[in-house]
């Protein structure tokens, strides 16, 4: 399989479970790059000297610095309940990463290693990906097979009570904690999905989470569907060898293909750089930017289309965020792929996970990330091409009309009969899906007009 061209070696990994989507990158050293100083030059006794004084904007603020310590002190002192310098020392360092951004955070013992565990593809909890908004958690996307997903949980919903518990109040971490259980005990989910409506209760049997993060199937033939979950390490591989496996089963090279990308909250950059490369022959797929020089990298494709130039069509909505992101925008930015749905989460961040020591880490935002075209999808995210809302499908009219067929005396047509739809075309995934319907039309049409176009030349 052809790999991506980047223009560094570090390499991107993500967290996914019960935390906010985000890339993370492998530990890189936090040394000053660049530093403002003033340089005075002179004599003295005869002999040149050179005085270096730093900037008086890049010292640090005594007020400020007076200020901690003061309210740190008076804390030791006056607080109804002894605490210890490590707590209080600890919990300043939360704060000053909180208030960053909702992704950049301070990672203790248990939270580092349940990072780690994530992005393994097996990890326990409820299986949904959420962050912070308003003081409430909001799920970014459940994920597929999971107990969330099963219990009915949606992309969107805003979680105000985790059992007994309300939400308001808790930082992600704690709000994760209380998710996470073991396996076989219920968790109550008292969950807004609507603003207008009252809350529901949703009950969620915790699980170990095990994502199969590509599924791929013949719709009918021709025309694949694939299916991503999330982005693990291996999915940018196993993308590859859905299409040559479904090009096996169809005979032939494919007359379309419907990139499924819907609630799936991002995960391991390279995997998407990987299946972006796997559908473009040639050009740029991402590239990040920020203050340092290491979070400063381009990845591009190389010479080679996994699927022989099939036409594709990709699925996105609210719960597709920042890997999803970042493929949706290559194929849409290179005209590779006309992108369906509704619009995405909007994550354009690149968080840097920074280890203390074997147990504690920083996770702080370093970069942005753009598409090819130079677009930042930060709190934007990417437009589909032809927006289409999902929606139930309802059959008003399946009476048959009554044709040529059905006189008496009519003439025989003793060719085979070419309309009737093959089974696959009628499965019950493209049945009750509106989205997935639309695009399957669409690639129909496409393949259509490509044939007449070929005839006509």
């Amino acid at each position: 399989m052809k790999l991506a061209r980047r223009s560094a070696s570090l390499a991107f990994c993500s967290i996914i479970g019960l935390s906010a989507t985000c890339l993370l990158s492998a530990p890189v050293a936090f040394a000053q790059e660049s530093a403002s100083e003033t340089v005075i030059k002179g004599t003295a006794n005869g002999k040149d000297i050179t005085v270096r004084l730093p900037d008086p904007e890049k010292q640090l603020p005594l007020d400020e610095l007076r200020k901690f310590t003061e309210v740190f002190g008076r804390i030791r002192e006056a607080y109804v309940e002894e605490v210890d310098d490590t707590t209080l020392l600890e919990s300043a360092i939360k704060g000053m990463l909180s208030g960053l951004d909702p992704h950049s955070a301070y990672l203790e013992p248990q939270a580092f290693e349940e990072l780690e565990e994530s992005t393994s593809g097996e990890f326990g909890g409820l299986g949904i990906e959420v962050g912070m908004e308003d003081g409430f958690i909001k799920v970014i996307s459940p994920i597929d097979d999971t107990p969330a997903q099963k219990a009915g949980v949606q992309a969107g919903d805003m979680i105000i009570k985790l059992g007994d518990q309300p939400v308001k109040g808790m930082d992600l971490e704690e709000a994760i904690n209380l998710m996470r259980g073991k396996p076989g005990s219920v968790l109550k989910l008292t969950i807004v999905r609507d603003s207008q409506s009252a809350p529901i209760e949703i009950d969620v049997e915790r699980d170990i989470i095990k994502v199969a993060s590509v599924k791929s199937r013949l719709l009918e033939p021709g025309y694949a569907y694939i299916r991503l979950t999330q982005f693990q390490a291996e999915t940018g591989r196993e993308f590859v060898r859905s299409i040559g496996k479904l090009e096996k089963e169809n005979g032939g090279i494919l007359d379309g293909i419907i990139v499924d990308l819907r609630n799936n909250p991002g995960g391991v950059l390279q995997a998407a750089v990987e299946a972006a490369d796997a559908l473009l022959d040639e050009g740029l797929i991402v590239y990040t930017e920020g203050r340092i020089q290491s979070s400063k990298l381009r990845f591009s494709a190389q010479p080679g289309d996994e699927s022989h130039g099939a036409p594709v069509v990709v699925l996105i909505n609210g719960g597709s965020a920042s890997a999803s992101e970042i493929l949706a925008g290559a194929l849409q930015d290179h005209s590779r792929a006309v992108i369906m749905g509704t619009k995405s989460f909007g994550k354009g961040s690149v968080q840097t996970v920074v280890p203390l020591d074997e147990t504690h880490a920083i996770k702080l935002t370093t970069a942005r990330y753009f598409t090819p075209s130079g677009r930042s999808i930060q709190a934007k995210g990417i437009r589909p091409d032809i927006d289409v809302k999902q929606a139930r499908l309802t059959e008003v009219d399946n009476t048959p009309f009554f044709t040529e067929a059905d006189l008496s005396g009519h003439l025989e047509n003793d060719e085979e009969d070419g309309t009737a739809l093959p089974p696959a075309a009628r499965d019950e995934l493209v049945a009750r899906d509106f989205q997935l319907r639309s695009g399957l039309n669409l690639l129909k049409g496409m393949a259509i007009m490509a044939n007449k176009k070929v005839v006509t030349e």
